[in-house]
């Protein structure tokens, strides 16, 4: 029954991304595209935690942690470079 659930949810996350890939290429403007950016990130590393319950494998989720860090320095950096124009001060 939890393989059931969880191909459902990786078919709900593939369409979530691609929905996601449309507004960031689609977007009327930056913050949205930054936005969807985001967002796309975040549902990356649902797709990984649930691929990794599957599999059942541990190293899913470090691959999980490391993409959220990644994830949240690169909007920081966007957003800071969106609002100063200088990403290092």
């Amino acid at each position: 029954m939890l393989s059931a659930v969880i191909f459902l949810c990786l078919g709900i996350m593939s369409i979530a991304m691609v929905l996601n890939m449309l507004r960031l290429l689609k977007g009327p403007d930056l913050p949205d595209r930054i936005l969807a950016l985001d967002t796309l990130y975040i549902n990356a590393i649902a797709l990984i935690v649930l691929l990794g319950l599957y599999l059942d494998s541990d190293l899913f989720f470090e691959a999980a942690l490391l993409i959220a860090v990644m994830g949240f320095v690169g909007t920081v950096a966007i957003a800071k470079h969106l609002l100063r124009g200088d990403i290092i001060e």
